[in-house]
């Protein structure tokens, strides 16, 4: 017998258009129908949601740890339990677990964490994306200086052909790695992101030219627009097809340049929460701050969740409810070359949808 339910709610937002008095009606976690409430046939088996809103599941690109296990200092299946059931609470049913710069072992650690919690049926886990250690150390943030170092050919084909299936995406400075290097990533279907990268705005481009499909955490740890030099930031602005994630805290981006990259860039901008967790341990020994994250000094991560995020875009004007939540679920879904699975609710695509009230606070994941 398959596994049948149906949902309704007031207004369920597809991903593209919002409908009014529907229903969705899923099998074994696809959907099979979205259809109107008068055209189903068994009202009783119906979940209704009252007051609420039902919309696709958000989707977290970058996120290092939650509950005091960071990925980096805890490479073992439980913190990727512990990641997953944070984003959950924030209405993600889908994650790429982040390790930024660190060293070899840390990273086939990770890599085995995330086949381990496969083998073990744990879900929402997209893969693994590293950040770093290809970078340039100009704009390394809080990453480790020590670590960070050009790639040869040789390594990156070690490292990928471990992680092969595992690692989804890579985020590296395209002023550091050559062409051979990006192909070569580019080759086992990994996404390219710029980031923490001095680029020129001719460099940026040509990483764009080369392959690289988007852009980490605009304005933070880049090459700033400026009138004479646009750099990075003001590479990805004046291209048309390349993402960037962004991270809408407060604390990493002002809200007005948030503002002014979404008019820009419309539906490139995708968010990122960059969420951390408290450690004493590894390199990363991240510290909250009010609101924010800290490591030795310098703004190290997030305390964000996406249902979060959600809400900050539309407290602070920057856009309208139904882009802020393409911004974490469909748009997302874009970058990974997956929105004919996620980030959408119509037929065919997976039953990931999180229930929100009208005021944007998550009342139940499905997944």
């Amino acid at each position: 017998m398959p596994d049948k339910n149906i949902y309704k709610a007031p207004r369920i937002f597809t991903g593209e258009t919002w409908l009014q008095d529907h229903v969705v009606i899923t099998e074994n976690n696809i959907i099979t129908r979205v259809a109107p409430f008068s055209s189903v046939a068994v009202p009783g088996e119906i979940q209704h949601f009252d007051n609420c809103i039902i919309a696709p599941a958000f989707i977290d690109l970058q996120i290092y740890g939650a509950y005091g296990k960071l990925l980096s200092v805890f490479p073992e299946a439980d913190a990727l339990y512990k990641l997953n059931a944070y984003c959950n609470k924030g209405g993600a049913a889908y994650c790429l677990p982040t390790v930024a710069t660190n060293t070899r072992d840390v990273f086939i650690m990770a890599i085995d964490a995330v086949k381990a919690y496969w083998k073990e049926g744990g879900k929402g886990v997209l893969g693994l994306h590293l950040e770093g250690p290809w970078i340039n150390p100009l704009k390394r943030g809080a990453h480790i200086e020590t670590l960070i170092h050009t790639p040869t050919l040789a390594e990156a084909k070690e490292l990928l052909d471990y992680g092969k299936g595992v690692i989804k995406m890579i985020t590296l400075a395209p002023e550091v790695c050559s062409k051979e290097v990006i192909d070569l990533i580019l080759s086992y279907g990994v996404v390219i992101s710029a980031g923490h990268s001095d680029a020129t705005y001719r460099q940026a481009r040509e990483g764009f030219a080369n392959g690289i499909t988007t852009v980490t955490h605009l304005f933070n740890a880049m090459s700033p627009l400026q009138h004479r030099e646009p750099g990075l930031a003001g590479a990805v602005m004046d291209d048309d097809k390349t993402f960037s994630s962004i991270i809408p805290d407060g604390f990493h981006v002002d809200y007005a340049a948030i503002r002014i990259a979404k008019q820009v860039m419309k539906e490139r901008l995708f968010v990122i929460t960059d969420a951390v967790t408290d450690t004493t341990e590894g390199h990363y020994k991240h510290a909250m701050n009010g609101d924010k994250y800290e490591a030795a000094g310098i703004l190290s991560g997030s305390a964000l969740t996406m249902a979060k995020a959600v809400k900050n875009l539309v407290a602070n004007k920057i856009t309208s409810p139904e882009e802020a939540l393409r911004m974490c679920s469909l748009y997302p879904s874009q970058v990974m070359g997956m929105d004919q699975q996620l980030g959408k609710i119509e037929k065919g695509c997976e039953a990931a949808m999180v229930i929100l009230d009208e005021q944007l606070n998550v009342i139940k994941l499905i997944s």
